[in-house]
């Protein structure tokens, strides 16, 4: 399966890179394009679909975002 290239936004000072969710089939493929892009950090925003570890050896850490609420702050 084709996979959308990855796609990087800077703001104020910092880098995103936005990517598709990988599989471990995909796992070393997906970690030499995180090297590439000199990624540090990979937050998670999906459901895991992949095993972190190999990612962290290679150096990268992986943390999982917090659920952003929709709903109105009760005050």
């Amino acid at each position: 399966m084709n996979r959308p290239a990855a796609v990087e936004i800077a703001y104020e000072g910092m880098r995103f890179l936005i990517t598709h969710n990988p599989t471990n089939a995909t796992l070393n493929k997906f970690t030499e394009e995180l090297k590439k892009f000199e990624v540090s950090t990979l937050v998670r925003v999906c459901d895991a679909t992949y095993d972190k570890a190999p990612v962290e050896k290679g150096g990268i850490e992986v943390v999982r975002a917090e659920r952003i609420s929709t709903e109105p702050n009760a005050s």
